[in-house]
């Protein structure tokens, strides 16, 4: 049997020879559009943080590390010892003394002696049992500015007349204390409850072998003077300022005065 067979519908069968082509319009043909070149990317300006100045450290001064150990200090080397000596006598070898003159207050002696170095000499010495000072001191109106008891007095050795305190002789072998008591009552008629040593000193050892010793005398209780038949004597209280300025005016001269005035002076500042 023959296979059914579908004929094309007319308006199905379309002939190829009998339709024109269809006409398509040429679509223009676009000029291929150039890009812009793309302008550099403007470069971000960075702002740069300014470093802000490191802060300037201190010196620090590294103290000293002390150590603990102790390093011993190198030893001097000791110096040689000197090879021991004999002592020098204190008082010299007297071979021969002359007495060349012999007076109511002194006498000179005339000596040759051998002297703590060795060496022989020769001296002419002015020998005295020494003498006491007495610095005599009313206290009872100030103690810083007290009365100090005064003779004025010629004295033919210096062709003058001098402000002096109160001394004189010792008798032989009597005491130093016991002299200044008998001094100051016969000269002034003064006498003192309390009594103390001040000082001692040579006036002029080169040639005078006078001793001379002063005493501080407090606790003065008036009385009569009784001084000898030779001695002509003014007695005057004058402050310790006073006799301080008589000093440095230059109206005191006596060196026993001197030393003693500014010796006490020295002590009431």
């Amino acid at each position: 049997m023959a296979k059914n067979v579908k004929t094309a519908k007319p308006e199905e069968t379309v002939s190829a020879s009998a339709a024109p082509p269809a006409k398509t319009k040429k679509k223009p043909a676009t000029k291929p559009t150039k890009k812009p070149a793309a302008k550099p990317a403007k470069k971000k300006a960075v702002k740069v943080a300014k470093a802000t100045p490191v802060a300037k450290s201190k010196k620090v001064k590294a103290a000293p590390v002390k150590s603990k150990t102790k390093t011993p200090k190198p030893k001097a080397p000791k110096a040689p010892k000197a090879p021991k000596t004999a002592p020098l006598p204190e008082t010299a070898q007297i071979l021969s003394s002359e007495v060349v003159y012999q007076g109511p207050l002194f006498r000179i002696l005339h000596d040759k002696l051998i002297e703590p170095n060795g060496k022989e000499n020769e001296r002419d010495v002015i020998r005295h049992n020494g003498s006491v000072v007495i610095l005599a001191l009313d206290s009872t109106k100030s103690k810083k500015d007290p009365w100090i008891v005064v003779e004025r007095q010629y004295r033919h050795a210096a062709n003058q007349y001098l402000w002096e305190l109160p001394a004189g002789k010792l008798d032989e072998g009597e005491e130093a204390l016991d002299g200044a008591k008998r001094e100051l009552a016969e000269e002034t008629g003064y006498s003192a409850k309390k009594w103390k040593p001040l000082v001692e000193y040579f006036a002029s050892p080169g040639f005078l072998g006078e001793s001379m010793k002063v005493f501080l005398a407090e606790g003065l209780v008036a009385g009569d003077a009784h001084p000898e038949e030779d001695e002509q004597i003014e007695i005057r209280l004058v402050k310790l300022s006073e006799v301080l300025k008589m000093i440095d005016k230059g109206e005191i001269l006596d060196g026993k005065t001197l030393t003693s005035v500014l010796l006490a002076g020295k002590h009431k500042k």
